[in-house]
């Protein structure tokens, strides 16, 4: 996400705190992600495992569950009905890749009874591009050239994609609770391997908390100079 490139008051004062929060919040996943990474659970499952048993629990036959590159690229694809999971998770029988193969799995559970949240998400992922990509362009060209138009109407783009970064707080909090009632039903955790999972998903969740408190900063600075251009 783009900023202005000068620090002002109102970059301190909204932005700045928020992107420390991030840092946190990053550093915090990696840690925890790293920490459970090196215990393995009790049963010997993988995370592959623990997903496609999630999933056939669920009804959920013709999901498949891929291995995809890079680390912690873990993500359900709905228009492919995909689970991909990265390389530390899919062959991996730590508490760690459990967790975050399971929490995928509850996204794919959300696409297959109609959770509201994920139907709006993804409706707003082309709109959210667009405002991610052209809201400080055009606020920038509307403050350069003083034409409030031209700035409010950078504002009301980036607003889209702040909005996408709220609403996925709701989906990524209840494919995470999806994913603990499974982790539980199917047994496929020992009771006290329930909570190192649940240790990682808060963290995970963490960053997703992090991204909309940077998300709402910015915008709050744009509404701010906008503001101050009127007097």
């Amino acid at each position: 996400m783009l900023g202005f490139i000068y620090i002002d008051s109102s970059y301190l004062i909204f932005v700045f705190p928020a992107l420390l929060f991030a840092f946190y919040a990053q550093f915090k996943v990696k840690n925890t992600f790293n920490k459970y990474s090196r215990v393995p659970n009790k049963k010997g499952l993988t995370g592959a495992d623990v997903a496609r048993i999630i999933l056939e629990r669920n009804g959920l036959y013709d999901v498949r569950v891929e291995k995809v590159g890079g680390e912690l690229t873990d993500h359900y694809d709905p228009r492919s009905k995909v689970l991909r999971l990265s390389q530390v998770v899919y062959g991996s029988n730590s508490v760690a890749a459990i967790g975050v193969a399971a929490h995928e799995a509850g996204h794919a559970i959300q696409h297959s009874v109609g959770y509201g949240p994920l139907t709006l998400r993804s409706s707003l992922v082309p709109l959210a591009g667009i405002g991610s990509n052209m809201g400080f362009p055009l606020f920038l060209m509307g403050l350069i050239f003083s034409f409030e138009p031209l700035m409010y109407a950078g504002i009301i783009a980036f607003s889209l994609a702040v909005a996408f970064y709220l609403i996925t707080l709701p989906v990524e909090f209840n494919a995470s609770s999806r994913a603990i009632r499974s982790l539980e039903d199917t047994a496929v955790l020992d009771y006290d391997e329930v909570d190192p999972a649940k240790k990682v998903l808060s963290a995970a969740a963490m960053t997703y908390v992090a991204s909309a408190a940077v998300a709402i900063g910015h915008l709050l600075r744009l509404l701010l100079i906008a503001g101050r251009r009127r007097r």
